[in-house]
């Protein structure tokens, strides 16, 4: 039997979307009579976007999929000051000018994935700079500031966190709360929005929004959050050996993308399909279920599906394809990423030890020297045994690159300039 009334709360619901809801009820009911409007805020402390949030904008995604409408807020306000939730320190100040450019790529995402436009459930996205670089600080303080208890600030665990960690909370930063509670307020002024979404992490900031609405006399308004997503092992997703994972191109490739889904823990796969892909429920407990090494395949359709989500079908394909060449037939493919050397180092002969750390396929060279006795490390797919190897001209493949590999799924070309 269906949990929810709704078809947007049970598509969450059925893919392990919802950790928590301010009034489930009261939220199922509303979503079950009509379109509702909900947004998820974004700051824009970087030029895209990171896998965490995927899972938000996939929620939009299926608002506007069950019939509703999707807000994506633009933090040009907030990331003036920066959101200290969950932070031992304060956030790096950033300039307009770097906000506005940061926006401009975390926009690219988006597109791909919501439908914008003029009609009833149409995806809007809008810029809290409109309204909060405008604000009176004085009338600010006595319309929405009075109605923030200082004490029960104290007492969220994004709070209290750095508090027990005695690190420094500056004024600037215990403000952020306010601003992002004002923000849903706002929005629900400006375009009859009653629900706002997050990670769970953003809980006490969107609760806070609910009770604003409510103490100045507004709507009733709604909170959504997601599970913080961990792999079965424990590990935090979104941190590969070469750093975050990024949703623009630019910054982490497509390939990339493919294999950090195609390294997918058995464990994971289920759960992991239900979230970054939109194949049917029925689907994805098929590919669940297989076992052994046919579970591989399973992994290959979640890499291309959720890379297809975010790089598109063509480029997912492509990725997949890259990686049947460079698995199966041991090609070396044009798009596999490269680490550009000098070719006056390349001639003078470069430590294999040292290129394997600066392609981030081992962490340092202990660990290089222990992956080569492991049978690890290889070159051109020939299995490297020496640790004092250097790679010189005289490795060039005829397509004019050296192929470093580590284990059977990393691999880079290396690539004299």
């Amino acid at each position: 039997m269906s949990a929810y009334k709704s078809d947007f709360l049970n598509v969450l619901d059925q893919r392990g979307l919802i950790h928590q809801i301010s009034d489930p009820a009261a939220l199922d009911d509303a979503c079950s009579k009509g379109p509702i409007t909900a947004y998820v805020g974004y700051d824009a402390t970087a030029t895209s976007l990171h896998i965490g949030n995927l899972i938000s904008v996939t929620m939009l995604y299926w608002l506007q999929q069950t019939g509703h409408r999707p807000v994506t807020l633009m933090g040009g306000g907030t990331s003036m000051v920066g959101d200290p939730s969950f932070r031992d320190e304060q956030r790096q100040l950033l300039t307009e000018d770097a906000i506005a450019t940061n926006i401009e790529g975390i926009k690219k995402i988006f597109g791909r994935i919501l439908r914008y436009g003029e009609g009833p459930t149409d995806a809007l996205m809008i810029n809290n700079a409109d309204w909060l670089l405008k604000l009176n600080y004085v009338q600010f303080l006595r319309e929405v500031g009075r109605h923030f208890s200082v004490n029960r600030m104290l007492s969220f665990d994004s709070v209290k966190l750095r508090l027990d960690r005695e690190q420094s909370l500056s004024f600037l930063e215990f403000n952020y709360m306010i601003m992002q509670g004002y923000d849903f307020v706002e929005i629900s002024r400006r375009y009859d929005c009653i629900l706002q979404m997050g990670g769970s992490d953003q809980w006490g900031n969107i609760i806070n929004g609910v009770e604003l609405s409510h103490r100045m006399g507004g709507k009733q308004l709604y909170a959504l959050t997601t599970p913080l997503l961990t792999t079965s092992s424990g590990a935090k997703m979104g941190k590969t050996a070469k750093g975050a994972v990024w949703l623009n191109g630019d910054l982490f490739s497509p390939y990339d993308f493919w294999q950090y889904f195609r390294n997918t823990e058995d464990a994971d796969v289920g759960r992991f399909l239900k979230v970054f892909t939109r194949l049917p429920l029925d689907e994805i407990a098929k590919l669940q279920a297989l076992g052994g090494s046919e579970i591989n395949e399973a992994k290959k359709i979640l890499a291309t599906e959720a890379t297809a989500v975010v790089h598109g079908r063509a480029a997912a394909d492509e990725a997949a394809e890259t990686a049947r060449r460079t698995f199966e037939e041991g090609a070396i493919a044009e798009n596999l990423p490269t680490l550009e050397i000098s070719r006056a180092e390349l001639a003078s002969g470069a430590s294999v030890l040292a290129l394997f750390v600066k392609a981030n396929l081992v962490s340092s060279n202990g660990d290089a020297r222990r992956q080569i006795k492991a049978g690890g490390i290889r070159v051109n797919d020939v299995v490297v045994t020496d640790d004092k190897m250097t790679l010189t001209n005289d490795n060039l493949t005829p397509e004019g690159v050296i192929k470093l590999s580590m284990g059977r799924k990393r691999h880079i070309l290396l690539k004299p300039v």
